[in-house]
């Protein structure tokens, strides 16, 4: 068995599991997430914790056990604190601005960019650049987070771009004459 998979997930006071025979559902002060189980995966939920057994001694069985126990303790840590990704702009010019459920974006196009989020993503700009996304799904936060930073990549020479924070962008030398 995956050695992922021998680490029970712990249940928050604050969020209550729900099993069934095919799906797994997480509610807590945050909101709700449900997620398919592997067929090859049994979940047991004993007193405040998920145990997680394969089914058969399969390879798949065995990559699926720790998968599907890192996806349940996201879904956990999601609907109990959430997640967040940072973003920075930095260009002359570049701005964000959150409205709602949208995100407007001035990245030095001719036009300015504006970014649908979607259920259950929020978006903040504590200043103009800085954007801070937040939500209980993993997956969903990084998507989104990424989908921002495709509209302007760092360029290489410059630098000038969305990029994450605390991300190192390599600066290429420029040409000599």
């Amino acid at each position: 068995m995956s050695r992922v998979a021998n680490d029970p997930v712990f249940i928050p006071e604050k969020v209550d599991v729900t099993l069934n025979a095919t799906d797994i559902s997480v509610k807590g002060p945050l909101g709700t997430l449900t997620r398919k189980l592997s067929p090859n995966v049994s979940v047991q939920q004993i007193e405040n914790r998920l145990e997680f057994k394969v089914n058969d001694n399969s390879h798949l069985a065995n990559a699926m056990s720790g998968t599907m126990r890192a996806l349940v303790s996201n879904m956990v840590v999601g609907v109990s604190k959430g997640f967040e990704k940072k973003l920075a702009l930095v260009g002359v010019g570049y701005r964000a601005q959150a409205q709602g459920d949208k995100l407007n974006l001035t990245l030095g196009f001719s036009h300015p960019v504006v970014h649908q989020l979607p259920v259950g993503v929020k978006a903040e700009t504590p200043t103009q650049t800085e954007i801070i996304i937040k939500g209980a799904d993993r997956q969903q936060v990084g998507q989104v987070a990424a989908d921002i930073r495709a509209y302007r990549k760092p360029e290489p020479y410059k630098g000038k771009g969305v990029r994450y924070v605390g991300e190192q962008i390599v600066l290429k030398e420029t040409k000599k004459k």
